[in-house]
């Protein structure tokens, strides 16, 4: 990956996130979360429930630094997937069927992710295509089984942008340019990313709470 295309990455985490977040929900109640107190969290491979067989490993390699950057310790996610392939699990959506005593048990922490990707990529329409990752998540204690906290989160390759220059026949070529890039270079990664973010970082309404290595802890 160039170093060109790392440095767009982050420039567009870095301005989306802050512009935009989870979905809005009222009233959150965080009771739960904050007596549990979560320090580590193990990320479970996410369930692709799009039709990108990418969508998976995508998000999974990428959840880590909106978590490590709210204050929790993360299980490293490549020890973590290794570990259930030896124990014979590869399909997601049985790993994440395993019970949360197991889980604690064979890794020690406090808590589990458990993700789904619900969209991931690009979709052609006639005068536009547009590349869209969209993501839900809950954290779970896994001494308890008790739910901390859920979220959803989208991102999209259309936000702050306008295809209306050049005309109906200026909009298909660019539409057609766009499928052909996006299909190529797999364009959803870093939305992918994008939504990571606004799904798992703390400090905004609805989000995380800080971890106990954040400086921000229990100002939330």
């Amino acid at each position: 990956m160039s170093a060109r295309y790392l440095k767009l990455a982050a420039g567009l985490l870095a301005a989306i996130v802050l512009g935009g977040c989870v979905a809005p929900k009222a009233n959150v109640d965080y009771s739960a979360f904050k007596e549990s107190k979560p320090r580590s969290i193990l990320v479970m491979p996410p369930v692709n429930e799009s039709p990108d067989v990418k969508a998976t490993y995508s998000l999974y390699s990428q959840v880590k630094y909106p978590l490590a950057e709210a204050g929790y310790y993360v299980l490293p996610v490549g020890l973590v997937d290794e570990t259930f392939k030896q124990n014979g699990l590869t399909n997601a959506t049985d790993i994440q069927e395993t019970s949360p005593a197991k889980l604690r048990e064979i890794f020690g922490a406090d808590s589990a992710l458990y993700v789904k990707v619900t969209q991931y990529g690009t979709t052609y329409m006639v005068i536009t295509s547009q590349t869209l990752v969209t993501a839900t998540a809950k954290l779970v204690d896994l001494r308890t089984g008790t739910t901390l906290w859920t979220g959803t989160a989208s991102a999209s390759s259309d936000e702050g942008g306008n295809n209306s220059g050049g005309g109906l026949v200026g909009m298909l070529i660019t539409a057609a340019v766009k499928q052909i890039v996006n299909s190529s270079t797999d364009a959803a990664h870093p939305i992918a990313g994008i939504t990571s973010g606004r799904l798992l970082s703390a400090g905004h309404p609805a989000g995380l709470l800080y971890g106990p290595r954040s400086p921000k802890y229990g100002t939330d």
